[in-house]
C-alpha cells in the first residue's frame, strides 16, 4: 500500500475541495488515461485496487502509470473513547483529487483492452470518471 516515507507534520486539517485540478490534468506518459469528474478523497487502498485491476486485465502487458499519491493522513478516534483528549491517531492515507485530475495512464495495449481495464478500475473509485485518449 502507498504511504509517504516521512512527513513534516503527523496530522493535517481536513481542508476543502474547491475548483478544478490545475495540475495533473493532461496525459503526459501513456496513450490512454482515466480522468476524474468529481472532487473526492481517494484512499491508498482504492488506488492500489484500481492499479491491480488494470494490471490483471492487461495480463501484465503494456505500461501503467499511477498519477496520484496518498500524502494526506486521515485521523480517527478509537471506538468507545470519551470526548476530548485531543485529535485521534492517523489511520489511513488519502489523495485529494479535484475534477480533471488524471488517475491512471496506460500504453502498449489496444484501445479495447485499455478501455475495459480502465472501466474495471473506475468501479473501484468512489467517484465518476471518464476514459481519455491522447491525440
Amino acid at each position: 500500500m502507498l504511504s509517504p516515507k516521512r512527513t513534516r507534520f503527523r496530522k493535517q486539517h481536513r481542508g476543502r475541495m474547491k475548483g478544478i485540478s490545475s495540475r495533473g490534468s493532461h496525459i503526459c506518459f501513456g496513450r490512454y488515461a482515466l480522468q476524474t469528474l468529481e472532487p473526492a478523497w481517494i484512499t491508498a487502498r482504492q488506488i492500489e485496487a484500481g492499479r491491480r485491476a488494470i494490471t490483471r486485465y492487461a495480463r501484465r502487458g503494456g505500461k501503467i502509470w499511477v498519477r496520484i499519491f496518498p500524502d494526506k493522513p486521515v485521523t480517527a478516534r478509537s471506538a468507545e473513547t470519551r470526548m476530548g483528549s485531543g485529535k485521534g491517531d492517523p489511520k489511513y492515507w488519502v489523495s485529494v483529487v479535484k475534477p480533471g485530475r488524471i488517475l491512471y495512464e496506460m500504453s502498449g495495449v489496444s484501445e479495447t483492452v485499455a478501455r475495459a481495464a480502465m472501466s474495471i478500475a473506475a468501479r473501484k473509485m468512489p467517484i465518476r470518471t471518464q476514459f481519455l485518449i491522447s491525440r
